[in-house]
């Protein structure tokens, strides 16, 4: 096993970015519970929100899609139906 164990600053810039991304991730469900969002709008935030995080971590599609993809759908179907 030769795994590198990650520096202090590595740990550092790991936490820095799960934080930005918790907080995109909740401002955008915020604006998105506003409901003054288009369903269309709403669906581009989640995009966009998505594409932000895949910048910050490349390679963790899957990632993305177990743990918020589903809480964005229930929320956008909450809000705005099933159409």
């Amino acid at each position: 096993m030769d795994e590198k164990k990650p520096t202090p600053q590595e740990i550092a810039e790991e936490n820095k970015k799960i934080r930005m991304l918790r907080f995109m991730v909740d401002f955008t469900i915020s604006l998105i519970y506003q409901g003054n969002l288009t369903k269309e709008e709403a669906v581009e935030h989640f995009l966009k929100v998505r594409d932000f995080a895949l910048r910050l971590f490349p390679g963790k599609e899957e990632a993305f899609e177990i743990i918020y993809a589903p809480r964005f759908k229930r929320i956008i179907t909450e809000i705005y139906g099933l159409h």
